[in-house]
């Protein structure tokens, strides 16, 4: 009954011309706003583009490579749903390696990427009508994949700092916590902040997870851009290997592997066939001869991390230097990932002032309305560039500032 009243909710999606509907929560789902403002200046080779979530840096060749190795030996069939076996005990050696914990394999399973990793979590965990309160602002996949799953995203925003940075009120979390609940959503370090959750808020948050019967579903992609500590506080050194705990990561941004599309989720053991089976519906697989990259990623691109740590750590302080000297922007020295999200005085409605910026200044930002509650008059800046590219973008940036 509850499945049914959920279903009917949600009026199905009617398309001019066609005689048949679509999935209801198909016309909930708009094009978010950073694509808007890309698209609004799409071909013009004069644009600084420094809205998406990558930098300048081309994968390194030891990755490429070791694909191109695969794929010339003839690995383009189909293969294990949950990844191929060097991979995930490379994944498992990794984990112990920087965590200083054991992770069989049995809890890892591979994914076309961190964003596919976010849906077949959703799919796993929700039914109609369940709900998942998500720290924001946030990259808006998870909201998109609660609401396919005919589920509902509620927010609890971070709280601005008097110094721009940000901090989560963990009762507030709690409290927006009922009986329809089924998970916890938390990206740190976090995009578009870079605000980083430390132990002591991880394990308060797991406890109130355990004894609620919830899930925590910990996106830490970003965990190894930390400019302070070598690696982000991590759920995987606080949770039992039977917790309700999805940890989701991704190679795109360590190894500047964005466009590769390999990510994976580490997860009771329990769950490994469940995971199988969508992986099945969903992809067949991560292709073999890609994963083979990802392998040497793992393996031998420790040298790799640690310089993007740097260019990254640089390019932060490069973007601090410049906007924090403009009398109208609030902005927080970056502690993690690789975003400044900052506030411009005068400046409320962001989608106009980003594509303002794209059409007449040549640069591009994200507006941080996409990001939800608490990402409104923010714009967000994503410095994995080198320097050359982002003192370009940073002077149309005060040009335009300066003419508001």
């Amino acid at each position: 009954m509850r499945y049914l009243q959920c279903m009917q909710q949600i009026p199905r999606l009617k398309v001019p011309g066609l005689g048949a509907s679509l999935s209801g929560p198909i016309a909930g789902l708009p094009e978010t706003p950073i694509s808007e403002v890309a698209m609004s200046v799409f071909g013009d080779p004069d644009v600084v583009p420094l809205w998406f979530g990558e930098g300048d840096l081309v994968t390194p060749h030891f990755v490429s490579d070791a694909a191109a190795k695969g794929l010339q030996a003839g690995e383009t069939f189909y293969t294990w749903q949950r990844g191929i076996p060097d991979l995930r005990a490379a994944l498992s050696a990794y984990t112990e390696r920087l965590y200083g914990i054991k992770c069989p394999v049995d809890r890892i399973s591979v994914t076309t990427g961190g964003m596919q990793a976010i849906l077949l979590a959703c799919q796993i965990l929700l039914d109609p009508g369940d709900n998942i309160v998500i720290v924001s602002p946030i990259w808006p996949n998870i909201t998109s994949a609660t609401k396919l799953m005919r589920g509902e995203p509620r927010y609890v925003a971070l709280d601005r700092k008097a110094d721009g940075g940000w901090k989560l009120d963990l009762q507030k979390v709690f409290d927006t916590v009922d009986e329809r609940t089924r998970a916890i959503f938390v990206n740190a370090p976090g995009n578009p902040t870079g605000w980083t959750m430390t132990s002591d808020e991880q394990r308060a948050l797991l406890d109130f997870a355990r004894k609620r019967g919830m899930w925590i579903m910990a996106d830490e992609v970003y965990a190894r851009l930390i400019y302070t500590r070598p690696v982000a506080p991590s759920f995987l050194e606080l949770a039992q290997p039977d917790d309700p705990v999805l940890v989701l990561n991704s190679f795109s941004k360590p190894w500047a592997m964005t466009g590769w599309r390999i990510g994976w989720l580490t997860h009771p053991a329990a769950l490994g066939d469940q995971f199988a089976k969508l992986v099945q519906i969903n992809t067949s697989g991560v292709p073999h001869f890609l994963q083979r990259g990802a392998v040497a990623a793992l393996e031998k691109g420790d040298d790799f991390v640690n310089g993007m740590v740097e260019r990254c750590r640089a390019g932060g302080e490069l973007v601090f230097q410049r906007l924090s000297a403009q009398p109208r922007v609030k902005i927080a020295r970056p502690e993690a990932a690789f975003y400044a999200f900052f506030e411009v005085d005068g400046v409320t409605d962001t989608m106009a002032f980003c594509k303002k910026l794209a059409k007449e200044y040549k640069v591009g930002l994200a507006p941080g309305e996409a990001f939800g509650p608490g990402g409104q008059g923010n714009v967000r800046l994503c410095f994995a560039s080198g320097a050359e590219r982002l003192s370009k973008g940073l002077d149309r940036i005060e040009a335009a500032i300066k003419a508001l």
